[in-house]
C-alpha cells in the first residue's frame, strides 16, 4: 500500500488557488483559496488561509477565515485566530486562542479527494 504524501506550504510562500492532497498538509505560508484533504491539516503559527477547509483532522496555530468542515477532531492551539464557520465532530480549544464565528457539533458530509 502506498503511503499518502505528506505536504508543506513554507513560510514565505503564497498560492492563490485551491489545493486538494489525499494525505497530509501543512500550512506555515499564505493559501487564499480552498484546501482539501483526506489526512490531516495543520495551519502552523505562520500560516494563513483565506478559503475553505475540508479534512478529517485540523491543527491550527495560525490565522484561518472561511468555512472548516472537519471529520473528526478539531484543535484550536493557543495562537490560533480564527474566523470560521465550523462543522466538525470533536472540537478542542486552548486557552489564548481566538475563535469567532459559529460551531456546529455534528458529523460533516466530506467528500474525499479524488486520487
Amino acid at each position: 500500500m502506498e503511503t499518502p504524501a505528506r505536504n508543506l506550504i513554507g513560510k514565505g510562500t503564497v498560492i492563490k488557488g485551491d489545493v486538494e492532497s489525499s494525505g497530509d498538509i501543512r500550512v506555515d505560508g499564505r493559501l487564499i483559496g480552498s484546501l482539501k484533504s483526506n489526512g490531516k491539516i495543520v495551519i502552523g503559527q505562520t500560516g494563513v488561509v483565506e478559503g475553505d477547509l475540508t479534512c478529517k483532522q485540523a491543527d491550527i496555530s495560525g490565522v484561518v477565515k472561511g468555512i472548516l468542515k472537519c471529520e473528526e477532531l478539531t484543535a484550536l492551539k493557543s495562537t490560533s485566530k480564527v474566523e470560521i464557520d465550523l462543522i466538525t465532530k470533536q472540537l478542542l480549544i486552548e486557552v489564548g486562542a481566538v475563535f469567532t464565528g459559529k460551531c456546529q457539533m455534528t458529523q460533516p458530509t466530506v467528500q474525499p479527494v479524488s486520487k
